[in-house]
């Protein structure tokens, strides 16, 4: 973290560069400086703008690059050598690519020679496989009291069994009110009766070992988890 003064010369900071300044937070994002005003009575440290800032550095690829000369790569990774940039351009034309600035702040700058557009494909295909590969586990809750009735205690166990079936955990919740209290293990008692009922599908992962503000809990997990799709 660079300190500077509020005076200090725009061509002082560098590009990626986070600073302070009198209370205030710069951060320098690519050519733009944006001056964040500090909160009051907040440190740098504990404030949400003093978290650290990436600066995302946009692409360059055919025309959008500007320094010369560059120093070339072909589509094989194979060192071309340092030649000036309308040299690389023709190039990377006459082989059907794209010219690419794979390494911005080298001196000169480092360019190669590839399909842009393949590349981006290629990455966008990975990210999306490599999303359908996560499994969350969706959680669903059944509420209940003590003095639930037979009737709609099965009811929510109908209904915690296709959770279940489906891979999804069941997090079982039996709140106290008023005069329950008098009566505490009517809810461990429920929680029992719950575990035992759904022991062929579900293992407890957590359960309450007293009550606290008002309510027992307890978290019921499918014995295996569907495979992802």
């Amino acid at each position: 973290m660079a300190t500077v003064s509020s005076f200090a010369p725009l061509t002082a900071l560098r590009r990626g560069q986070r600073l302070r300044s009198n209370g205030a937070f710069l951060a320098v994002r690519c050519k733009a400086i944006e001056v964040i005003p500090a909160p009051q009575g907040r440190s740098f440290a504990s404030s949400p703008q003093g978290r650290d800032i990436i600066v995302a550095q946009r692409i360059r690829v055919n025309d959008q690059i500007r320094i010369s000369p560059v120093r070339l790569i072909d589509a094989e990774g194979g060192q071309l050598g340092v030649v000036p940039l309308e040299v690389a351009r023709d190039n990377a034309r006459e082989s059907g690519l794209d010219l690419v600035e794979v390494a911005p702040n080298a001196r000169p700058p480092v360019v190669r020679m590839m399909d842009w557009g393949k590349v981006q494909y290629e990455e966008r295909k990975r990210a999306k496989e490599s999303k359908r590969k996560q499994h969350t586990v969706e959680i669903k809750e059944l509420k209940l009291r003590p003095g639930t009735e037979t009737h709609d205690l099965q009811v929510k166990l109908r209904h915690a069994r296709r959770f279940l079936g489906a891979g999804k955990k069941v997090k079982v919740t039996v709140r106290y009110r008023g005069r329950e209290m008098r009566r505490p293990e009517l809810g461990f008692d429920m929680l029992d009766q719950i575990a035992e009922e759904l022991g062929d599908l579900a293992i407890v992962e957590s359960r309450s070992g007293r009550i606290e503000s008002r309510q027992l809990t307890m978290m019921l997990a499918p014995e295996q988890l569907p495979s992802p799709s």
